[in-house]
């Protein structure tokens, strides 16, 4: 067992996060990197414990044409600034990957200068791929070259030069002797030369215990880069497609048939293939952006964080922000955020709060980390699997649809389940549980007694606690709601709605009038409350960002079933 098998991450894009310009003009050092310094505690108390922060190394632009890899980007500090934000980030028990960008270099890098300048005699014509002097490019250089994605912006470096190989292999080292980073994510994996890539691991097994290599993948039979002699993982971007499509298409089936598939590659072993699982990045749309039904936020991160693999969260998903992907930028993928714009967020934003549940589970229950995948139940709107691992278990169910599902889904090793996220506690009947699938959500169940293991009776203890203040924290917002919106009704009750009537009618008691808003409202007592309390939510949700008009709605029709408003229905 190693860091990374129980990691849940945390995806940084540093200079877009920390709002650096757009161009390095390489004329002085600004140390913004500092600025993350409170999103440290930020990603601990949302249940992440591991970053994936980059590109971070000197360059001209978006941080991938690097100039110089064994410098921080001067747009965010000095290696100082970064020194101190991975011991910052090792005392609170996160581990830390930079974003390795091996395949090329940009323009600036010094043996692309020296290629330029000394062309046929330059030491480091070979250091990059099909240098042809008879050619030229948009650049006038007199000269053409293999580059990345058909940018000539991005030299693609000849990997299998040993010189260009051990160079590599030295700024990893540099990297863990100057920053103690805990392993690297290739940047374009899926086009790095494979003989290079075992030299990186070769590496990565010299310079510090447990070192993960994790591989930018898009396509493919996975298995080809993440075994035991290349790299330990890569992105798994066959299960990001059919997470939001499968919610968007209300079709389980696509994610079922990808998890199944993805799993059959690892050779149906828990410890086989250990992907990285995200629904977002710094390349694709955010999810909230991409999700027809926005509340199947819950659904889709309740399987990001169940499923086999290591779920990853990406800087503001957590939040809900939105981000959709332009023609010719992404800058609206990678925007600047301030932490101080989202305060109390895991207590005001159903988003946030979700997350930190989540996190929370993950780190509890050791079967969503090392368990196996049996899949229970399957239709285009439910679905449901087991995760078993050493005696602990977990039952995982969700329902896309917009109303509540009943299921009976195979439970053994104990009386009675309990709901993780609900806390719901359900018997086991003839080595089955009965439960219902709230709308639009889903829930993790654990054993509660009868075969529970130690770490899994832990997880329901905290689950349970969690619950329980959780319960005792809305009882109290829910009070100090109630007692205002008693009071504003109590006035508007008084204030006259009509011409005053005869004085006879003045006469009426008072505590019959009370109860009920004007007649002009068409409301009852109990409508202005709950409708106060709604206003109260929505009040705490603008204080960390705008609230969008499907944000208003979601409180107005009570999506989320662990609301206030559920809670003070409930008297």
């Amino acid at each position: 067992m190693a860091w990374y098998d129980e990691a849940v991450f945390y995806h940084i894009y540093p200079l877009g996060l920390c709002g650096a310009p757009k161009e390095n003009s390489y004329d002085g050092i600004t140390h913004r990197l500092q600025e993350l310094t409170p999103w440290i505690d930020h990603i601990a108390e949302i249940g992440c414990n591991a970053i994936y922060i980059g590109p971070l190394f000197e360059s001209v632009g978006h941080g991938y044409e690097t100039t110089d890899y064994k410098k921080l980007d001067s747009r965010l500090g000095d290696n100082e600034d970064l020194k101190n934000f991975v011991s910052l980030c090792h005392k609170k028990g996160l581990h830390v990957i930079f974003d390795g960008v091996f395949n090329h270099t940009g323009r600036d890098f010094f043996a692309f200068r020296d290629l330029k300048e000394n062309r046929e005699n330059s030491r480091y014509r070979d250091w990059y791929c099909n240098v042809n002097f008879w050619g030229n490019n948009e650049y006038n250089d007199g000269f053409s070259y293999d580059n990345w994605g058909g940018y000539n912006l991005l030299v693609k470096l000849n990997q299998r030069n040993p010189e260009v190989r051990d160079y590599i292999c030295d700024v990893i080292r540099f990297w863990v002797k100057e920053f103690d980073v805990d392993g690297i994510r290739l940047d374009a994996a899926d086009v790095l030369d494979f003989d290079f890539m075992r030299a990186l691991r070769s590496v990565a097994n010299e310079v510090k215990p447990e070192f993960w290599l994790m591989g930018e993948v898009i396509h493919g039979d996975y298995s080809r880069w993440a075994n035991a002699d290349t790299l330990h993982s890569v992105t798994n971007y066959n299960l990001h497609k059919a997470l939001y499509s499968g919610h968007n298409d209300h079709n389980y089936f696509e994610i079922a048939h990808t998890v199944k598939r993805l799993y059959d590659m690892g050779g149906n072993r828990p410890d086989g293939l250990k992907l990285y699982n995200f629904v977002d990045n710094h390349d694709v749309e955010r999810i909230y952006t991409k999700l027809n039904c926005k509340a199947h936020f819950t659904p889709v991160h309740i399987l990001l964080y169940t499923l086999p693999g290591i779920p990853s969260v990406y800087y503001g998903s957590e939040f809900a922000i939105e981000g959709r992907k332009e023609q010719f930028s992404d800058d609206s993928l990678r925007p600047a955020l301030k932490l101080s714009d989202f305060a109390d967020a895991v207590r005001t934003n159903p988003a946030t709060a979700l997350i930190a549940r989540l996190g929370e589970i993950r780190k509890s229950t050791p079967a969503l980390s090392y368990g196996d995948y049996r899949e229970l139940m399957l239709t285009n709107r439910q679905y449901a699997f087991s995760r078993n691992a050493g005696g602990a278990s977990a039952v995982v169910a969700v329902n896309n649809d917009d109303n509540d599902s009943s299921a009976s889904l195979p439970a053994g090793g104990a009386d009675t389940f309990i709901g993780l996220i609900s806390g719901n506690k359900v018997p086991v009947q003839d080595g089955r549980i009965n439960i219902t699938i709230r709308a639009n959500s889903g829930d993790i169940y654990v054993p509660l007694a009868g075969g529970a293991s130690d770490q899994v009776s832990a997880a329901v203890e905290n689950a349970v606690k969690a619950v329980q203040s959780a319960a005792e924290k809305a009882a109290k917002a829910a009070q100090t709601v109630m007692e205002s919106a008693a009071e504003k009704l109590q006035s508007e009750a008084e204030k006259p709605s009509a011409p005053a009537a005869p004085k006879k009618e003045e006469a009426a008691p008072k505590k019959e009038a009370a109860p009920a808003v004007p007649e002009a409202s068409g409301k009852t007592y109990e409508d202005g409350i709950i409708e106060g309390l709604q206003q109260a939510v929505l009040a705490r949700m603008e204080k960390n960002g705008p609230v969008t008009d499907q944000m208003r709605q979601d409180v107005k029709n009570n999506v989320y079933h662990d609301s206030l408003i559920n809670w003070i229905k409930s008297f």
